[in-house]
C-alpha cells in the first residue's frame, strides 16, 4: 500500500532518528515534501488553498484556541502530543487542521483513510516508520475494520504492537515496540465509533458551521491566491450560497472565476458572482437544483407529506441514502423540512422561499386546487 508521509523535519538523520525527532519537536521547521503519485485534482486544489499555519485559520476559533494550548503546552515539555479526534460534518476543515498542527510542531505527517485500511498489515506499515512525535491522521476512522481497530489500541496508548507469526501450535507472538506518536482522527459520524476506540482520544474537538463573515474572509484570501480580484459584495454573496462550509465557498468561487475569466474580464462583481451561481442552479438560499426538486416532490406528488424517503427516493430516481446524506442534513438545519415519525413533511419557510401559498398546497381544505368534489368532504 503506498503510504504519503507530506511534512517531514529535514533535519533529521538517519543514523540517530529517535534523538533527531525529539530535538526537532517544537522546533516549527517542518516542510513540505512531495510524496509522490498523481493526486486528484480536488485535492490538488484543496492543498493550494488550505492555510499552512495555525494562525491563518479562519474560523472555529474555541477550536483553534484549545489547540493552540495544546501545541504550546507540547512544546514546552518536548512531548508527542496527545491523541486527537476531530468531528464534524464534511467540508468544515478536519483535515486542514490535521495538516497544520504537524507544521505547528515541524514533525512528520503520514495520512492514510479508515476504508483503505482492510487489514491490520496495512496499518503496520505506517506504526513502524512513525518517528517520535510524529502525527499519524487517519480520515474517516469511523469506517476502520473491527480488526484493524483492535489492532491500533495497544499502538495507541502503549506504543506496541503485538504481531502473530505461524499458526496453531507454531504460533508465536512478536511484541514491538513503537516511538510514541499522535494519532489524529478526523470522522463526519462520531456515533459509529466504538467506545474504546473514541475514550483512546486523550483530546476531542467537534466543528461547527461558518458564518457568512467567516466565509467571505476565506474566499476574499483564497481569490489572493487564485490571483483573481473580487469586490467585497461578491465575496459576501458567495459565502451567502455556501451552506456554512469552506469547502463549498472554494468550489464556488473557482467556479465563480471561471465564469468571470471567460464572460467578464476576469473581474469578480456581484453580478458576475450572480450570474455565475445562477448558471450552476444555486440560489440565494444556497438550495440547489436537488434541493429543490426534493421540494417540489414532496410539495406536488406528496402534498406537502409526509413522505417516507424510500417513496421520496423511488420518486426522483435517486437512493435514499443519498438523500439522507446529501441533500435533507442542510434542509432539515434551515428549516425547509421536518422529520417526523410518519415521514418528510414541507414547511411554511420552504413554500415562501418556493413561492407557494398556503392556499396552492393539495392538502390546503381551501385549496383552489382541489376539485369540488374533494373540497366538498372538508366542508
Amino acid at each position: 500500500m503506498a503510504r504519503k508521509t507530506t511534512i517531514r523535519n529535514d533535519d533529521d538523520e538517519p543514523d540517530e532518528p529517535e534523538k533527531s525527532a525529539r530535538e526537532g519537536i517544537g522546533s516549527g521547521r517542518g516542510t513540505t515534501r512531495d510524496g509522490g503519485g498523481d493526486e486528484p485534482d480536488q485535492q490538488r486544489y484543496d492543498d493550494e488553498l488550505r492555510p499552512s499555519r495555525l494562525e491563518d485559520v479562519v474560523g472555529q476559533k474555541a477550536v483553534v484556541e484549545r489547540l493552540r494550548i495544546l501545541l504550546d503546552a507540547t512544546k514546552r515539555r518536548n512531548e508527542p502530543l496527545g491523541h486527537l479526534l476531530l468531528d464534524g460534518p464534511p467540508g468544515l476543515g478536519k483535515t486542514t487542521l490535521a495538516t497544520v498542527i504537524p507544521r505547528e510542531l515541524g514533525t512528520e505527517l503520514q495520512i492514510t483513510a479508515g476504508p483503505s485500511l482492510s487489514a491490520p498489515k496495512d496499518l503496520l506499515p505506517y506504526l513502524t516508520n512513525a518517528a517520535y512525535g510524529s502525527v499519524l491522521f487517519i480520515d474517516e476512522i469511523h469506517r476502520m475494520p473491527p480488526a484493524v481497530e483492535e489492532f491500533i489500541y495497544p499502538a495507541m496508548e502503549d506504543f506496541r504492537v503485538d504481531i502473530t507469526l505461524g499458526d496453531g501450535l507454531n504460533a508465536r507472538t512478536i511484541n514491538m515496540k513503537l516511538q510514541p506518536f499522535t494519532l489524529i482522527g478526523a470522522t463526519t459520524r462520531s456515533g459509529m465509533l466504538t467506545a474504546p476506540l473514541r475514550d483512546r482520544f486523550v483530546n476531542r474537538e467537534h466543528l461547527d458551521f461558518y458564518t457568512d463573515e467567516e466565509l467571505a474572509t476565506i474566499v476574499t484570501r483564497n481569490s489572493r491566491k487564485l490571483r483573481t480580484e473580487i469586490c467585497p459584495e461578491a465575496a459576501q454573496e458567495i459565502a451567502i450560497r455556501s451552506r456554512g462550509t469552506p469547502r463549498k465557498t472554494n468550489n464556488w468561487l473557482r467556479w465563480t472565476r471561471d465564469y468571470a475569466d471567460v464572460r467578464a474580464n476576469g473581474k469578480i462583481t456581484l453580478e458576475v458572482a450572480r450570474a455565475a451561481l445562477k448558471m450552476k442552479g444555486v440560489d440565494d438560499a444556497g438550495l440547489e437544483e436537488q434541493d429543490r426538486k426534493y421540494l417540489h416532490t414532496i410539495m406536488h406528488v406528496f402534498a406537502g407529506g409526509p413522505a417516507g424517503v424510500q417513496a421520496l427516493g423511488h420518486t426522483m430516481n435517486i437512493p435514499a441514502d443519498t438523500l439522507e446524506d446529501e441533500v435533507e442534513p442542510f434542509l432539515l438545519r434551515e428549516g425547509f423540512i421536518q422529520r417526523t415519525p410518519r415521514g418528510r413533511m414541507i414547511t411554511a419557510k420552504a413554500m415562501a422561499h418556493l413561492g407557494i401559498s398556503q392556499k396552492q398546497n393539495p392538502k390546503h381544505p381551501r385549496s383552489g386546487s382541489e376539485n369540488p368534489d374533494q373540497r366538498e368532504l372538508f366542508d
